[in-house]
């Protein structure tokens, strides 16, 4: 990681999608990959599995100066209880961006309005796992404070690796049409469905996408970035994030690193990935 680093000439990385949850939650994550489920559908070994002060220190020898904390609620009345821990995750951990996350639920705009408050600087949404559709007239209020407030929502909504019942690019579509303000960060580059959300992005200018997991060989092998689509990856240059997926990686993160070069983009691009544009969204000096 210190030679792609002085390569670029680079001083840190930023890493807008790694895991962070309790340890309850994080196990049940980690036996789900382990047994292969339904939405991953292949082996899937956990390259970082380990615990919470080891996977810090991994995170910071490789060079990662701020790091998210994503985590996700599957059920009503998890939210609240995520946040409260993200918080105090983040006050023990002050590298990591402050986190947060929503369920469709009547009391989400009342925690989202606390977690705001509090100081969370980016939201997590993962329309597949959590099984809801972002449409949801629950979350109208909650999609209006976040445009309001301008915090930035990592979202898996792609339909990839395996499609939910509101996974797609067409429902990300209605919630901009009413909210164009929302500034949408589309998780794992939106697989497979890469060329419609590149077409959000164009379409939107708060729209941006995240490299989670995407243009690595594990990805390659299944979900492949079309290539016809590569010069869009250059006019989008400015909005688009590396994230890693860490720990829950089935590959080393100098992997996930080095994909970001895949297309031979040149070193500015990857520069501005890898770090420029997330010090840009976030405030990062």
């Amino acid at each position: 990681m210190v030679e792609f680093r002085e390569r670029l000439g680079l001083t840190a990385l930023i890493d807008i999608h790694t895991h962070f949850m309790p340890k309850p939650v994080m196990d049940k994550v980690w036996a789900y990959f382990d047994a292969a489920g339904p939405l991953t559908g292949r082996e899937w070994p956990i390259r970082y599995r380990m615990e919470e002060q080891s996977r810090l220190e991994h995170l910071r020898a490789f060079g990662v100066s701020r790091f998210t904390s994503m985590l996700y609620p599957h059920k009503p009345e998890m939210a609240a209880w995520l946040n409260q821990w993200a918080a105090d995750f983040a006050a023990r951990t002050p590298d990591c961006l402050h986190t947060a996350t929503f369920y469709p639920e009547v009391s989400a705009p009342g925690y989202v309005t606390a977690a705001l408050e509090a100081g969370a600087r980016v939201f997590k949404s993962h329309v597949q796992v959590g099984d809801y559709d972002p449409n949801d007239p629950l979350l109208e209020p909650v999609w209006g404070l976040l445009a309001d407030s301008g915090t930035p929502i990592v979202i898996h909504c792609g339909s990839g690796p395996a499609p939910g019942r509101f996974t797609g690019p067409d429902r990300i579509a209605r919630l901009l049409a009413r909210h164009p303000r929302l500034a949408l960060v589309i998780a794992h580059m939106g697989m497979p469905e890469y060329a419609e959300f590149l077409d959000l992005a164009d379409r939107y200018p708060n729209v941006c996408l995240d490299t989670t997991m995407a243009f690595t060989d594990f990805s390659e092998s299944q979900i492949p970035f079309p290539r016809s689509e590569v010069p869009r990856l250059r006019d989008l240059q400015d909005r688009i994030l590396f994230g890693s997926d860490f720990p829950n990686i089935p590959y080393s993160y100098l992997d996930a690193l080095e994909a970001l070069e895949r297309f031979d983009l040149g070193d500015d691009w990857v520069r501005a990935v890898a770090h420029h544009n997330a010090a840009v969204l976030f405030g990062i000096s």
